[in-house]
């Protein structure tokens, strides 16, 4: 899958190297440029074929077809006209008796105009000309992308949306007999439930709230798909496309909210360092002795992990006179 996606890629790259070169195709256009994977990048070995059941058909033919030809040679030792023409009508009605099922198919039939039943997986029989295959459904999950394109916001404002449905056919004779074609009855309402639920919020609000936008989409097409016996497994947004103009708008507004919330961050944080020093300088207003420790604290931590030398004024002396003795101030002086 890795090498698809690169495949992929490079094949994408070389689309809009083209869809730029061709005159009047500006960057709008490009931009507006849908690339669709094809259906070819999933492995051959990994794709399921539903060869068997044509070759079942073929075979029983052929086994029926000899087994009454040679039947009505045993009589005469010769084939007869009559003979082969009996033998090619039995081949015939055998083929259409008798009818094989993949294990992800479910076949709808009708007798007489009127549903039947369900059958499948494997074998299973139907009487010819009074019972016919109405649909072969096949109950795998399946994968669909929805895309709204310029789908105007609460606000006004267009955007691109695409997404990824999830859903599985659970009841094969609803989806046979209350809707023409399921697949595509999915797949609009899809888009419709898409457009809506874009159409209640803001272009803010889609961007941000994704997986709420997921939840009402799944909600909207479960009501509506029930009814077919489709199952809704989920929706995911894959991506949103904004104008350019309201994309530059929206990162200078986000921009200017950061700066905000960096000042008043700021702003508290000088508060609370203020209310701090007014509390500190309550505490050493109140003792002298306590801020004459605080200094001698602060000289020490300047030079405990230099190891310089503190060269004192004659006049911080005085704020040593409750410790120093006369004599050792009388020499400080000097």
């Amino acid at each position: 899958m890795a090498r698809s996606a690169h495949g992929f890629g490079r094949r994408g790259h070389e689309a809009a190297a083209m869809v730029a070169s061709v005159p009047g195709v500006g960057s709008g256009a490009l931009r507006k440029a849908r690339l669709v994977p094809a259906d070819t990048s999933q492995p051959v070995g990994e794709r399921s074929s539903s060869v068997g059941v044509p070759l079942f058909s073929a075979l029983v033919f052929v086994v029926v077809l000899a087994a009454f030809l040679g039947l009505s040679i045993l009589p005469t030792g010769k084939l007869g006209v009559a003979g082969a023409l009996v033998s090619f009508i039995l081949a015939v009605l055998a083929t259409m008796t008798v009818h094989i099922a993949q294990q992800w198919e479910r076949v709808v039939v009708l007798r007489l105009g009127k549903f039947n039943r369900v059958s499948g997986p494997g074998i299973f029989w139907t009487i010819p000309f009074f019972e016919q295959n109405a649909m072969r459904v096949d109950c795998r999950v399946r994968t669909t992308t929805i895309e709204a394109e310029e789908t105007l916001t609460a606000d006004l404002v267009p955007l691109d949306v695409s997404a990824v449905l999830l859903w599985m056919v659970y009841d094969a004779k609803a989806a046979c007999n209350e809707v023409a074609d399921f697949t595509r009855a999915v797949d609009l309402s899809a888009q419709a439930a898409l457009r809506d639920a874009i159409g209640r919020l803001s272009a803010a609000e889609v961007a941000i709230r994704r997986e709420q936008l997921d939840e009402d989409i799944k909600q909207a097409l479960e009501d509506v798909a029930a009814e077919w016996g489709v199952a809704v497994m989920s929706v995911k947004i894959r991506d949103i496309l904004m104008p350019p103009d309201l994309r530059d708008a929206m990162s200078l507004e986000a921009q200017a909210e950061q700066r905000r919330k960096a000042r008043i961050i700021l702003m508290e944080a000088e508060q609370d360092i203020a209310d701090m020093v007014g509390d500190i300088g309550e505490v050493y207003g109140g003792g002298d002795a306590a801020l004459r420790l605080r200094q001698m604290h602060l000289l020490y931590e300047s030079v405990r992990d230099t190891g310089g030398t503190v060269v004192v004024p004659s006049s911080f002396s005085e704020g040593f006179g409750d410790v120093l003795g006369d004599e050792v101030k009388r020499g400080m002086g000097r």
